[in-house]
Protein backbone atom coordinates (compact mmCIF):
# COMPACT_ATOMS: atom_id res chain seq x y z
CA UNK A 1 0.00 0.00 0.00
CA UNK A 2 2.67 2.46 1.18
CA UNK A 3 4.86 1.44 -2.44
CA UNK A 4 1.72 2.10 -4.28
CA UNK A 5 0.64 5.59 -2.88
CA UNK A 6 4.71 6.51 -3.52
CA UNK A 7 4.38 5.33 -7.33
CA UNK A 8 0.98 7.55 -7.43
CA UNK A 9 2.84 10.68 -5.94
CA UNK A 10 5.78 9.66 -8.21
CA UNK A 11 3.93 9.77 -11.34
CA UNK A 12 1.64 12.92 -10.44
CA UNK A 13 4.86 14.74 -9.57
CA UNK A 14 5.95 13.81 -13.74
CA UNK A 15 3.15 14.12 -14.79
CA UNK A 16 2.62 18.38 -12.66
CA UNK A 17 6.70 18.63 -14.06
CA UNK A 18 5.63 17.57 -17.68
CA UNK A 19 2.27 19.42 -18.26
CA UNK A 20 3.93 22.24 -16.74
CA UNK A 21 6.97 22.16 -19.12
CA UNK A 22 4.65 21.71 -21.99
CA UNK A 23 2.38 25.27 -20.91
CA UNK A 24 5.67 27.07 -20.47
CA UNK A 25 7.31 26.11 -23.78
CA UNK A 26 3.62 27.11 -25.23
CA UNK A 27 3.86 30.26 -24.05
CA UNK A 28 7.51 31.10 -24.78
CA UNK A 29 6.93 30.15 -28.54
CA UNK A 30 3.26 31.85 -28.58
CA UNK A 31 4.19 35.16 -27.36
CA UNK A 32 8.17 35.58 -26.83
CA UNK A 33 9.98 33.27 -29.77
CA UNK A 34 9.82 30.86 -32.17
CA UNK A 35 12.10 29.04 -34.59
CA UNK A 36 11.75 28.96 -37.97
CA UNK A 37 13.37 27.63 -40.94
CA UNK A 38 14.48 29.80 -43.06
CA UNK A 39 13.21 28.99 -47.48
CA UNK A 40 14.66 30.27 -50.75
CA UNK A 41 18.07 32.03 -51.32
CA UNK A 42 16.16 35.89 -51.46
CA UNK A 43 18.61 36.66 -48.18
CA UNK A 44 22.04 35.23 -49.08
CA UNK A 45 24.71 36.21 -47.71
CA UNK A 46 22.80 36.75 -44.65
CA UNK A 47 20.71 33.22 -44.46
CA UNK A 48 21.17 30.30 -46.56
CA UNK A 49 18.41 27.77 -47.64
CA UNK A 50 17.05 26.18 -44.62
CA UNK A 51 18.71 28.16 -41.91
CA UNK A 52 17.11 27.56 -38.83
CA UNK A 53 16.32 31.25 -36.88
CA UNK A 54 15.34 32.00 -33.78
CA UNK A 55 12.75 35.04 -34.28
CA UNK A 56 12.02 37.28 -31.24
CA UNK A 57 8.71 38.36 -31.07
CA UNK A 58 8.99 41.15 -28.22
CA UNK A 59 11.45 43.05 -29.94
CA UNK A 60 11.44 46.66 -31.22
CA UNK A 61 11.98 46.39 -34.99
CA UNK A 62 14.72 49.47 -36.19
CA UNK A 63 15.78 50.18 -39.72
CA UNK A 64 18.38 47.16 -41.42
CA UNK A 65 16.73 44.54 -38.67
CA UNK A 66 16.19 41.24 -40.09
CA UNK A 67 12.03 40.29 -39.63
CA UNK A 68 9.92 37.68 -40.32
CA UNK A 69 6.31 38.53 -41.39
CA UNK A 70 3.04 37.10 -42.92
CA UNK A 71 3.58 37.50 -46.95
CA UNK A 72 1.06 40.36 -48.30
CA UNK A 73 0.68 38.16 -51.34
CA UNK A 74 0.82 34.37 -50.00
CA UNK A 75 -0.10 32.27 -46.88
CA UNK A 76 3.69 32.17 -46.16
CA UNK A 77 5.92 33.91 -43.55
CA UNK A 78 9.11 35.80 -45.46
CA UNK A 79 12.09 36.85 -43.75
CA UNK A 80 13.31 40.28 -45.33
CA UNK A 81 15.53 43.54 -43.88
CA UNK A 82 13.99 46.73 -42.80
CA UNK A 83 15.00 49.51 -44.82
CA UNK A 84 12.26 52.19 -44.34
CA UNK A 85 10.26 52.79 -41.00
CA UNK A 86 7.33 55.15 -41.00
CA UNK A 87 8.58 58.84 -41.55
CA UNK A 88 10.80 57.73 -43.73
CA UNK A 89 12.12 59.06 -47.70
CA UNK A 90 13.70 55.59 -49.14
CA UNK A 91 15.26 55.68 -52.60
CA UNK A 92 18.37 53.90 -54.56
CA UNK A 93 20.55 55.71 -56.66
CA UNK A 94 23.54 54.07 -58.83
CA UNK A 95 23.30 51.11 -56.06
CA UNK A 96 23.41 53.40 -53.08
CA UNK A 97 20.49 53.03 -50.42
CA UNK A 98 19.57 56.68 -49.42
CA UNK A 99 17.06 56.81 -46.34
CA UNK A 100 15.74 60.41 -45.45
CA UNK A 101 18.44 62.10 -47.55
CA UNK A 102 21.29 60.06 -46.38
CA UNK A 103 23.10 57.37 -48.30
CA UNK A 104 24.42 54.21 -46.83
CA UNK A 105 26.82 51.31 -47.24
CA UNK A 106 24.79 48.22 -47.59
CA UNK A 107 27.67 45.27 -47.52
CA UNK A 108 25.36 42.75 -46.52
CA UNK A 109 24.34 42.79 -50.14
CA UNK A 110 24.44 39.62 -52.57
CA UNK A 111 26.74 41.52 -55.02
CA UNK A 112 27.75 38.13 -56.79
CA UNK A 113 26.36 37.79 -60.56
CA UNK A 114 27.23 35.02 -63.27
CA UNK A 115 25.85 37.95 -65.58
CA UNK A 116 29.57 39.70 -66.38
CA UNK A 117 27.52 43.04 -67.73
CA UNK A 118 25.44 43.15 -64.79
CA UNK A 119 26.38 46.78 -63.58
CA UNK A 120 24.27 46.96 -60.22
CA UNK A 121 22.26 44.80 -58.37
CA UNK A 122 19.61 46.95 -57.21
CA UNK A 123 17.68 49.20 -59.69
CA UNK A 124 16.92 52.94 -59.41
CA UNK A 125 13.76 53.34 -58.01
CA UNK A 126 12.00 55.58 -55.21
CA UNK A 127 9.53 54.49 -52.69
CA UNK A 128 6.95 56.43 -54.70
CA UNK A 129 7.65 54.49 -57.99
CA UNK A 130 7.02 50.85 -55.67
CA UNK A 131 3.93 51.96 -53.18
CA UNK A 132 3.10 55.80 -54.35
CA UNK A 133 3.89 56.75 -51.12
CA UNK A 134 5.94 59.75 -51.25
CA UNK A 135 7.35 58.30 -47.58
CA UNK A 136 6.60 55.36 -45.90
CA UNK A 137 3.17 55.61 -43.89
CA UNK A 138 2.46 54.97 -40.09
CA UNK A 139 2.11 51.89 -39.64
CA UNK A 140 4.05 50.25 -42.36
CA UNK A 141 7.46 48.84 -43.57
CA UNK A 142 9.37 49.06 -46.58
CA UNK A 143 11.53 45.87 -46.86
CA UNK A 144 14.04 44.64 -49.24
CA UNK A 145 15.78 41.21 -49.25
CA UNK A 146 20.14 41.12 -49.14
CA UNK A 147 19.65 39.42 -52.66
CA UNK A 148 18.81 41.80 -54.31
CA UNK A 149 18.88 39.96 -57.90
CA UNK A 150 16.53 37.37 -56.81
CA UNK A 151 14.66 38.55 -53.92
CA UNK A 152 10.64 38.95 -53.77
CA UNK A 153 10.10 42.08 -51.61
CA UNK A 154 8.58 45.73 -51.55
CA UNK A 155 9.83 46.30 -54.60
CA UNK A 156 7.07 44.03 -55.80
CA UNK A 157 4.04 43.69 -53.41
CA UNK A 158 4.63 47.24 -51.92
CA UNK A 159 4.37 48.33 -47.68
CA UNK A 160 4.76 45.64 -44.89
CA UNK A 161 2.07 46.45 -42.39
CA UNK A 162 3.78 46.11 -39.21
CA UNK A 163 0.93 44.11 -38.13
CA UNK A 164 2.20 41.49 -40.01
CA UNK A 165 5.27 40.77 -38.28
CA UNK A 166 6.02 38.08 -36.21
CA UNK A 167 9.37 39.39 -35.22
CA UNK A 168 12.99 39.99 -35.51
CA UNK A 169 15.49 37.28 -36.37
CA UNK A 170 17.83 37.40 -33.14
CA UNK A 171 20.27 34.27 -34.05
CA UNK A 172 20.72 31.36 -36.07
CA UNK A 173 21.01 28.33 -34.83
CA UNK A 174 21.57 25.16 -37.39
CA UNK A 175 23.65 24.66 -39.51
CA UNK A 176 25.81 24.59 -36.24
CA UNK A 177 29.05 25.93 -37.75
CA UNK A 178 27.19 28.68 -39.29
CA UNK A 179 25.65 29.95 -35.55
CA UNK A 180 25.32 33.64 -35.31
CA UNK A 181 23.64 35.98 -32.29
CA UNK A 182 21.88 38.96 -33.65
CA UNK A 183 21.54 40.61 -30.04
CA UNK A 184 22.98 44.38 -31.03
CA UNK A 185 22.40 46.19 -33.86
CA UNK A 186 24.40 45.70 -37.01
CA UNK A 187 26.29 48.40 -38.08
CA UNK A 188 25.98 50.08 -41.43
CA UNK A 189 27.77 52.70 -42.74
CA UNK A 190 27.04 56.55 -43.74
CA UNK A 191 28.42 56.99 -46.96
CA UNK A 192 30.70 60.08 -47.00
CA UNK A 193 31.28 62.30 -49.91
Amino acid sequence: MKKERKNKNEFMSWLVAILFGIVISFICREFLFSPIVVKGASMVPTYENKDVIIVSKISEIDRFDHIVFKSPVEDEYYIKRVIGLPGDTVEMKEDILIVNGIEYEEPYVNRETDNPFQRRVTENFTLEDYTGEKTVPEGYLFVLGDNRLTSFDSRHYGLISIDAVLGESKMRIYPFNHFTLNWGKEEVEVKSN
